[in-house]
C-alpha cells in the first residue's frame, strides 16, 4: 500500500536537491538516497524523474487549487462572484510562485524556467474545468450568454497566468491592470453584460 510519508519524502528530497543542483544532473538514484529509501521504491510511486517534478509543482499549489475547485460547488454564490474568486486564486498562486523563485541564482534559471512551465501548465489545466463549470452554471441561470464556456475559461486563465507573471512579459502594475481591464471588457461583451459591470472582478470579493 502506498505510503503518504514516503511519497512526501521523495518530493522533499527532490526539492532539497534542486537547491544546489541542476535538474538534468539529478538522477533517480540520488533522489532515492536523499529520501532515504530504495531506488526501486521510487518507481512504486513515480514512473520517472519528470513525474516527480510534476508532483512537486502540484503539491506546492495544492491548497489554493483545492479552494478554487470547491468554488464550482457553491451554486448559492453568483457565477461572477465565483469568477472573481478564481481570478484572485490565479493571481495569488502566480505571486506565490514568483516569491518562491525570486532569489534563484542565475545558474539556476533553466530549472526555474522548467518549473515555471510546469506551474503554468498545472494552473491552467487544474482551473480550466472549475472555471468552465462556473461559466456553464451562469449560462444555465441566464447570467452569462456564451456558447463556448471551455474556450472562454482557457482564454481567461492563460491571460491571467501569463500577465500576472512579470518574468515572462515584464510589466508594470499599471500595465497588468490595463490588460486585465481589457480582458474584463471582452468578458462583458462576450457574456452580454453592460460595460463596467464586471470591473469588480479586478479585486477579491
Amino acid at each position: 500500500m502506498p505510503s503518504q510519508k514516503k511519497y512526501d519524502q521523495i518530493l522533499d528530497a527532490l526539492k532539497h536537491l534542486l537547491e544546489n543542483k541542476d535538474i538534468k544532473t539529478i538522477s533517480v538514484n540520488e533522489i532515492a538516497q536523499a529520501a532515504g529509501i530504495a531506488k526501486g521504491s521510487i518507481y512504486y510511486y513515480f514512473p520517472s524523474k519528470e513525474a516527480i517534478m510534476d508532483a512537486l509543482v502540484e503539491r506546492n499549489y495544492e491548497k489554493p487549487m483545492e479552494t478554487a475547485k470547491n468554488l464550482a460547488k457553491q451554486t448559492n454564490i453568483s457565477p461572477f462572484t465565483r469568477m472573481a474568486m478564481i481570478f484572485q486564486a490565479c493571481r495569488n498562486t502566480s505571486v506565490e510562485f514568483l516569491r518562491q523563485n525570486a532569489k534563484a541564482p542565475e545558474n539556476k534559471m533553466p530549472d526555474t524556467l522548467l518549473l515555471h512551465q510546469k506551474y503554468l501548465n498545472h494552473l491552467v489545466t487544474e482551473l480550466k474545468p472549475v472555471l468552465t463549470a462556473i461559466i456553464e452554471q451562469g449560462i444555465e441561470k441566464g447570467d452569462i450568454h456564451f456558447d463556448r464556456p471551455a474556450a472562454l475559461a482557457e482564454i481567461v486563465l492563460i491571460v491571467l497566468a501569463v500577465k500576472s507573471d512579470t518574468t515572462l512579459i515584464p510589466s508594470t502594475q499599471e500595465e497588468i491592470e490595463e490588460t486585465i481591464l481589457g480582458l474584463i471588457s471582452l468578458l462583458e461583451k462576450g457574456t452580454g453584460n453592460p460595460a463596467g459591470s464586471l470591473n469588480f472582478l479586478m479585486t477579491p470579493p
